[in-house]
C-alpha cells in the first residue's frame, strides 16, 4: 500500500434527531397530556491517534465521512437514541486543519482523541413545553445540524532521531542494521520514497527520504522530506564515503535545512561518514578531516554496516547520545 502523509477529506457530524408531538394514550388515560420525547444527539467526528503510519492510505478512496444522525423522540416521553460517533484513526504526529476556519488540531500520542466536528443537539418534544399555563402544548423543535466541512490531514513524524542525507547516503542500511527495520535498500536514488521507523533500545529512529539540492523549493521530494524532521529530536546527518567532496555534500544539506527554516539548523546534529568499507583507511581519515573542518570541529563518526566492530561502536555512542538528548 502506498504511503500517504497528506490527505484532504470531507467529514460531517450527525444531525440531531427531532422532538415529536405525542399524547399519552393508555387504557386508563384516554386523553392524557403531552408525551413527546426529545430527539437524540448526532454523533461526533473524532480523530484518534495510532502508531500505524500507513493508515491514511486506507482513506484514499473514501473521501467523505459521516457520523450517525440522532433518532427522533418517541412516545411516552422517551428520548431518541444518540447517533454513533465516527472515529477516524490518524498517525501520531498528524496536524488536522479545518479548512473553513483554519483551526488546527494536533495528535501527538497513541490513543489521543480529539473531537473535530460536534454532532447536533436533539430537538425538544412537546412534553418539554408543558407548563402551568400550557397544559397541552403543540410545540416541538427540530434537531440541530451537526458541524462539518473539509479537513486537511498532514503527517509530521515524531521520532527521537532522524537519519538525513543525500539519496544513497546509507540511511536505510544503517537503520536496518541498528533496528532490524525493513527499510528498502537499493543502489539508486530515492529507494526510500516514504519514511521508515525502527526501534533502537526504546528510541524511535526514522529513515527519512533522501534530500537533493533545491528541496526547500519543492524539488525532488521537497518539503515532504523537510516536514518530517521538524519534530525530530536529533538529526543523524549521513555523508557517504563515496562522495569525492564530503564537505560539500554536508554543506549542501545544511543549506537546504536553513532555507526551509523551522529552526532545523538549530537541532542537535550527529555527523556520520558512512560506507567506509569502500575506501582505504587513509582515504577515510582524509574525508573525516574534511568534514571536521566543514562542521567547525563538531564530533564526527564513521561507520560501515559491513564492519561489526565499527557498527557496535557507533551503536553504543548513539545510545549514549540519545539518552543524553532526551533526558536533557
Amino acid at each position: 500500500m502506498a504511503f500517504v502523509d497528506d490527505l484532504r477529506i470531507h467529514a460531517q457530524a450527525g444531525h440531531g434527531g427531532s422532538g415529536v408531538i405525542r399524547w399519552l394514550r393508555t387504557k386508563e388515560t384516554a386523553r392524557g397530556g403531552p408525551a413527546g420525547g426529545d430527539g437524540g444527539r448526532g454523533g461526533d467526528i473524532v480523530a484518534v491517534g495510532t502508531r500505524d503510519l500507513s493508515i491514511l492510505a486506507s482513506y484514499r478512496y473514501t473521501k467523505k465521512f459521516r457520523a450517525e444522525d440522532g433518532k427522533p423522540g418517541e412516545n411516552f416521553n422517551k428520548h431518541g437514541a444518540d447517533g454513533e460517533s465516527l472515529f477516524i484513526k490518524v498517525p501520531i504526529g498528524s496536524i488536522i486543519k479545518k479548512l473553513s476556519t483554519n483551526e488546527t488540531i494536533e495528535i501527538i500520542s497513541e490513543g489521543q482523541q480529539e473531537t473535530i466536528f460536534s454532532g447536533g443537539a436533539g430537538g425538544f418534544g412537546n412534553a418539554h413545553f408543558k407548563s402551568s399555563t400550557n397544559q397541552n402544548p403543540f410545540q416541538k423543535t427540530d434537531g440541530k445540524k451537526g458541524e462539518g466541512g473539509d479537513i486537511q490531514i498532514t503527517l509530521k513524524l515524531i521520532a527521537d532521531a532522524g537519519l538525513i542525507g543525500f539519496p544513497n547516503a546509507g540511511k536505510s542500511s544503517l537503520l536496518n542494521a541498528l533496528t532490524r527495520a525493513k527499510s528498502k535498500i537499493g543502489a539508486y536514488p530515492f529507494t526510500t520514497l516514504e519514511p521508515h521507523l525502527g526501534d533502537f533500545y526504546g528510541y524511535i529512529l526514522a529513515d527519512i527520504p533522501g534530500l537533493i539540492e533545491g528541496a526547500s523549493e519543492g524539488k525532488g521530494l521537497g518539503s515532504k522530506f523537510l516536514r518530517h524532521i521538524e519534530r525530530t529530536g536529533l538529526l543523524i546527518h549521513l555523508v557517504s564515503a563515496e562522495q569525492a567532496r564530503p564537505e560539500e555534500a554536508y554543506a549542501s544539506i545544511r543549506s537546504e535545512l536553513s532555507q526551509f527554516g523551522q529552526e532545523l539548523t538549530e537541532k542537535k546534529e550527529l555527523v556520520v561518514l558512512t560506507k567506509t568499507d569502500l575506501c582505504t583507511k587513509d582515504e577515510v581519515e582524509e574525508k573525516l578531516a574534511l568534514l571536521r573542518n566543514a562542521t567547525e570541529g563538531a564530533d564526527i563518526y564513521s561507520v560501515s554496516v559491513l564492519d561489526d566492530e565499527s557498527l557496535k561502536a557507533f551503536s553504543d555512542t548513539l545510545a549514549r547520545l540519545l539518552q543524553t538528548n532526551t533526558s536533557g
